[in-house]
Protein backbone atom coordinates (compact mmCIF):
# COMPACT_ATOMS: atom_id res chain seq x y z
CA UNK A 1 0.00 0.00 0.00
CA UNK A 2 2.75 2.68 1.27
CA UNK A 3 4.92 1.47 -1.66
CA UNK A 4 2.11 1.95 -4.24
CA UNK A 5 1.09 5.49 -2.51
CA UNK A 6 4.61 6.83 -3.01
CA UNK A 7 4.76 5.20 -6.76
CA UNK A 8 1.74 7.68 -7.30
CA UNK A 9 3.45 10.72 -5.75
CA UNK A 10 6.28 10.36 -7.42
CA UNK A 11 4.58 10.14 -10.93
CA UNK A 12 2.69 13.60 -9.92
CA UNK A 13 5.93 15.18 -9.34
CA UNK A 14 7.62 13.73 -12.84
CA UNK A 15 4.60 14.89 -14.48
CA UNK A 16 4.23 18.42 -12.83
CA UNK A 17 7.95 18.95 -13.65
CA UNK A 18 7.42 17.65 -17.28
CA UNK A 19 4.74 19.92 -17.58
CA UNK A 20 6.99 23.00 -16.06
CA UNK A 21 9.51 21.99 -18.83
CA UNK A 22 7.56 21.19 -21.66
CA UNK A 23 4.56 24.13 -21.07
CA UNK A 24 5.46 27.43 -23.87
CA UNK A 25 4.13 30.23 -22.01
CA UNK A 26 2.16 32.56 -24.57
CA UNK A 27 4.32 35.34 -24.52
CA UNK A 28 2.77 39.20 -24.28
CA UNK A 29 3.63 40.68 -28.09
CA UNK A 30 4.37 43.96 -26.51
CA UNK A 31 5.83 45.35 -29.70
CA UNK A 32 2.04 44.95 -31.08
CA UNK A 33 0.53 46.52 -28.05
CA UNK A 34 3.02 49.74 -28.44
CA UNK A 35 1.80 49.84 -32.36
CA UNK A 36 -1.62 49.24 -31.01
CA UNK A 37 -1.67 52.23 -28.69
CA UNK A 38 0.23 54.51 -31.44
CA UNK A 39 -2.22 54.24 -33.84
CA UNK A 40 -5.58 54.03 -31.43
CA UNK A 41 -4.81 57.64 -30.84
CA UNK A 42 -6.32 59.62 -33.75
CA UNK A 43 -4.50 62.77 -34.55
CA UNK A 44 -6.31 66.26 -33.52
CA UNK A 45 -6.16 69.10 -35.94
CA UNK A 46 -3.66 71.71 -35.15
CA UNK A 47 -5.78 74.28 -37.04
CA UNK A 48 -8.85 75.38 -37.47
CA UNK A 49 -9.69 76.07 -40.95
CA UNK A 50 -13.14 77.94 -40.32
CA UNK A 51 -11.41 80.53 -39.13
CA UNK A 52 -8.92 81.29 -41.86
CA UNK A 53 -10.23 84.98 -43.59
CA UNK A 54 -9.04 83.31 -46.57
CA UNK A 55 -11.59 80.47 -46.63
CA UNK A 56 -14.34 82.75 -45.53
CA UNK A 57 -15.92 83.76 -48.84
CA UNK A 58 -18.31 82.70 -51.56
CA UNK A 59 -16.01 80.72 -53.43
CA UNK A 60 -16.98 80.96 -57.71
CA UNK A 61 -14.79 78.00 -58.88
CA UNK A 62 -12.69 75.13 -57.50
CA UNK A 63 -9.82 76.87 -59.07
CA UNK A 64 -10.18 79.97 -56.26
CA UNK A 65 -10.30 77.49 -53.69
CA UNK A 66 -6.96 75.83 -54.93
CA UNK A 67 -5.32 79.19 -54.89
CA UNK A 68 -6.27 80.19 -51.49
CA UNK A 69 -4.52 76.55 -50.30
CA UNK A 70 -1.63 77.19 -52.27
CA UNK A 71 -1.54 81.06 -50.53
CA UNK A 72 -0.69 79.42 -47.36
CA UNK A 73 0.33 76.07 -48.27
CA UNK A 74 2.90 77.56 -50.69
CA UNK A 75 4.98 74.90 -53.05
CA UNK A 76 2.54 72.52 -52.53
CA UNK A 77 1.51 72.29 -55.42
CA UNK A 78 4.50 71.88 -57.33
CA UNK A 79 5.02 68.93 -55.00
CA UNK A 80 1.59 67.58 -56.37
CA UNK A 81 2.47 68.46 -59.88
CA UNK A 82 5.62 66.09 -59.69
CA UNK A 83 3.32 62.99 -58.39
CA UNK A 84 1.75 60.03 -59.87
CA UNK A 85 -1.38 61.17 -58.63
CA UNK A 86 -1.42 64.17 -61.08
CA UNK A 87 0.66 62.98 -63.84
CA UNK A 88 -1.18 59.67 -64.34
CA UNK A 89 2.71 57.89 -64.86
CA UNK A 90 5.86 56.95 -63.05
CA UNK A 91 9.33 57.49 -64.75
CA UNK A 92 11.01 53.73 -64.68
CA UNK A 93 13.25 51.30 -66.10
CA UNK A 94 11.28 48.89 -68.94
CA UNK A 95 13.39 46.09 -69.81
CA UNK A 96 13.67 46.30 -73.81
CA UNK A 97 12.47 49.92 -73.67
CA UNK A 98 15.47 51.53 -70.95
CA UNK A 99 13.92 54.83 -68.93
CA UNK A 100 10.27 55.80 -70.34
CA UNK A 101 7.33 57.17 -68.84
CA UNK A 102 4.48 54.46 -67.79
CA UNK A 103 1.05 55.17 -66.45
CA UNK A 104 -3.13 56.00 -67.45
CA UNK A 105 -1.73 58.02 -69.61
CA UNK A 106 -0.60 55.96 -72.12
CA UNK A 107 -1.36 52.39 -71.51
CA UNK A 108 -4.40 50.31 -71.56
CA UNK A 109 -5.46 50.62 -67.50
CA UNK A 110 -7.11 47.31 -66.75
CA UNK A 111 -10.94 47.28 -67.59
CA UNK A 112 -11.03 51.45 -67.97
CA UNK A 113 -9.03 50.55 -71.12
CA UNK A 114 -7.79 54.01 -71.70
CA UNK A 115 -8.28 57.61 -71.07
CA UNK A 116 -7.32 59.04 -74.61
CA UNK A 117 -10.78 60.03 -75.49
CA UNK A 118 -12.89 59.61 -72.71
CA UNK A 119 -10.91 62.04 -70.61
CA UNK A 120 -13.95 63.46 -69.17
CA UNK A 121 -15.04 60.42 -67.42
CA UNK A 122 -11.51 59.51 -66.33
CA UNK A 123 -11.17 62.65 -64.56
CA UNK A 124 -13.36 61.86 -62.29
CA UNK A 125 -10.21 59.95 -60.46
CA UNK A 126 -7.58 62.87 -61.24
CA UNK A 127 -6.88 65.23 -58.90
CA UNK A 128 -7.50 68.27 -61.39
CA UNK A 129 -9.97 70.26 -63.34
CA UNK A 130 -10.60 70.87 -66.57
CA UNK A 131 -9.42 67.43 -68.34
CA UNK A 132 -11.85 67.99 -71.79
CA UNK A 133 -9.04 66.51 -74.05
CA UNK A 134 -6.01 64.83 -74.57
CA UNK A 135 -3.19 67.93 -74.08
CA UNK A 136 -4.32 68.42 -70.66
CA UNK A 137 -2.08 70.96 -69.56
CA UNK A 138 -0.41 69.19 -66.45
CA UNK A 139 1.38 72.32 -65.63
CA UNK A 140 -1.48 74.69 -64.86
CA UNK A 141 -1.61 75.03 -61.19
CA UNK A 142 -4.48 76.41 -60.84
CA UNK A 143 -6.19 72.91 -62.14
CA UNK A 144 -4.99 71.54 -59.04
CA UNK A 145 -7.98 69.96 -56.95
CA UNK A 146 -6.83 69.30 -53.32
CA UNK A 147 -10.31 68.98 -52.44
CA UNK A 148 -10.59 65.65 -53.51
CA UNK A 149 -7.92 64.57 -51.32
CA UNK A 150 -8.25 66.61 -48.13
CA UNK A 151 -12.22 66.84 -47.57
CA UNK A 152 -13.21 65.67 -44.13
CA UNK A 153 -16.66 67.00 -44.38
CA UNK A 154 -17.34 63.77 -46.51
CA UNK A 155 -19.14 66.43 -49.15
CA UNK A 156 -16.97 66.29 -51.91
CA UNK A 157 -17.61 64.78 -55.14
CA UNK A 158 -16.67 65.21 -58.72
CA UNK A 159 -19.56 65.23 -61.74
CA UNK A 160 -20.10 62.78 -63.86
CA UNK A 161 -18.53 63.75 -67.71
CA UNK A 162 -17.62 66.98 -65.75
CA UNK A 163 -14.31 66.92 -66.54
CA UNK A 164 -12.96 66.52 -63.53
CA UNK A 165 -15.01 69.82 -61.27
CA UNK A 166 -17.05 69.15 -58.61
CA UNK A 167 -20.23 68.40 -59.13
CA UNK A 168 -22.61 71.87 -58.97
CA UNK A 169 -24.49 71.27 -54.97
CA UNK A 170 -20.89 71.08 -53.36
CA UNK A 171 -20.84 74.01 -51.01
CA UNK A 172 -17.19 75.07 -51.23
CA UNK A 173 -16.74 77.39 -48.63
CA UNK A 174 -17.98 74.68 -46.65
CA UNK A 175 -15.52 71.82 -47.58
CA UNK A 176 -12.85 74.43 -48.18
CA UNK A 177 -13.41 75.04 -44.28
CA UNK A 178 -13.33 71.62 -43.41
CA UNK A 179 -10.24 70.17 -44.73
CA UNK A 180 -7.45 67.89 -43.14
CA UNK A 181 -5.52 64.09 -43.46
CA UNK A 182 -6.64 62.16 -45.92
CA UNK A 183 -9.32 59.85 -44.95
CA UNK A 184 -11.05 56.50 -45.96
CA UNK A 185 -13.53 57.60 -48.32
CA UNK A 186 -10.93 60.28 -49.72
CA UNK A 187 -9.06 57.45 -51.28
CA UNK A 188 -11.92 55.04 -51.71
CA UNK A 189 -13.84 57.14 -54.42
CA UNK A 190 -11.13 56.44 -56.87
CA UNK A 191 -9.68 53.43 -55.56
CA UNK A 192 -13.11 51.84 -54.80
CA UNK A 193 -15.09 52.77 -57.39
CA UNK A 194 -12.38 53.12 -60.03
CA UNK A 195 -13.41 51.61 -63.34
CA UNK A 196 -16.86 52.42 -63.61
CA UNK A 197 -18.26 50.71 -59.72
CA UNK A 198 -17.46 49.50 -56.50
CA UNK A 199 -14.60 46.49 -56.72
CA UNK A 200 -14.52 46.67 -60.40
CA UNK A 201 -10.69 47.62 -60.84
CA UNK A 202 -8.49 46.29 -58.54
CA UNK A 203 -10.40 43.30 -57.22
CA UNK A 204 -9.57 43.77 -53.41
CA UNK A 205 -10.20 47.16 -52.94
CA UNK A 206 -14.27 48.31 -52.12
CA UNK A 207 -16.54 50.04 -50.26
CA UNK A 208 -16.82 47.66 -47.86
CA UNK A 209 -13.59 48.82 -46.17
CA UNK A 210 -14.99 51.34 -45.38
CA UNK A 211 -16.68 50.06 -42.29
CA UNK A 212 -14.91 46.35 -42.25
CA UNK A 213 -15.54 44.17 -39.51
CA UNK A 214 -11.59 42.62 -37.60
CA UNK A 215 -12.63 39.49 -40.27
CA UNK A 216 -12.16 41.99 -43.74
CA UNK A 217 -9.33 43.50 -42.60
CA UNK A 218 -7.47 43.96 -39.37
CA UNK A 219 -6.27 47.21 -39.75
CA UNK A 220 -9.45 49.26 -40.64
CA UNK A 221 -11.50 47.03 -39.47
CA UNK A 222 -13.98 49.78 -37.66
CA UNK A 223 -14.36 47.68 -34.87
CA UNK A 224 -10.69 47.27 -34.50
CA UNK A 225 -7.86 49.73 -34.97
CA UNK A 226 -10.10 51.57 -37.57
CA UNK A 227 -6.72 52.83 -39.16
CA UNK A 228 -6.46 54.98 -42.55
CA UNK A 229 -5.20 54.27 -46.22
CA UNK A 230 -2.58 56.73 -44.87
CA UNK A 231 -1.38 55.08 -41.58
CA UNK A 232 0.30 52.11 -44.10
CA UNK A 233 0.53 54.82 -47.56
CA UNK A 234 2.61 57.36 -46.04
CA UNK A 235 3.70 60.19 -48.11
CA UNK A 236 6.73 62.53 -48.84
CA UNK A 237 6.48 65.27 -50.96
CA UNK A 238 2.94 64.24 -51.89
CA UNK A 239 4.67 60.84 -53.37
CA UNK A 240 2.60 58.16 -51.94
CA UNK A 241 4.47 55.10 -50.94
CA UNK A 242 2.99 51.71 -52.09
CA UNK A 243 2.96 50.34 -55.97
CA UNK A 244 0.71 47.60 -57.41
CA UNK A 245 2.85 45.01 -58.38
CA UNK A 246 1.46 43.55 -61.00
CA UNK A 247 1.96 47.32 -62.68
CA UNK A 248 4.82 48.15 -61.46
CA UNK A 249 8.46 47.74 -63.49
CA UNK A 250 10.72 48.59 -60.24
CA UNK A 251 10.73 47.70 -56.79
CA UNK A 252 10.78 50.82 -55.36
CA UNK A 253 8.77 52.70 -52.61
CA UNK A 254 7.00 49.77 -51.94
CA UNK A 255 4.38 50.10 -48.57
CA UNK A 256 5.76 46.90 -46.65
CA UNK A 257 4.75 45.24 -43.32
CA UNK A 258 8.38 45.93 -42.07
CA UNK A 259 8.10 49.65 -41.93
CA UNK A 260 5.55 49.42 -38.73
CA UNK A 261 6.11 45.58 -37.69
CA UNK A 262 10.08 45.63 -38.36
CA UNK A 263 11.47 42.15 -39.42
CA UNK A 264 10.97 40.47 -36.00
CA UNK A 265 7.47 40.87 -34.96
CA UNK A 266 7.27 37.31 -33.54
CA UNK A 267 8.54 35.80 -30.59
CA UNK A 268 9.32 32.34 -32.88
CA UNK A 269 11.99 32.77 -34.98
CA UNK A 270 10.51 30.30 -37.29
CA UNK A 271 7.51 32.57 -38.18
CA UNK A 272 10.00 35.82 -38.19
CA UNK A 273 11.77 33.91 -41.12
CA UNK A 274 8.89 32.77 -43.02
CA UNK A 275 8.52 35.36 -45.38
CA UNK A 276 11.68 34.90 -47.21
CA UNK A 277 9.86 31.71 -48.75
CA UNK A 278 6.14 33.73 -49.12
Amino acid sequence: MKNSILVLIGAVVIILILVNILHDDMYYNLKLEELKQEYAIKPLPSVDHTQFPELQKDFESPQEVTAACISCHNQRHIEVMNSAHWNWERVSYIEGRGIAAAGKRNVINNFCIGAQTNEQACAKCHIGFGMTQDHYDFNNAQNVDCMVCHDNSDEYHKGSEMAGYPDRAVNLTKVAQSVGNPQKNNCGVCHFLGGGGNNVKHGDLEMALLSAPREVDVHMASNGMDMNCVDCHTAENHKMRGRLYSVSSDNTNRATCEQCHTNTPHFDDILNRHNAKV
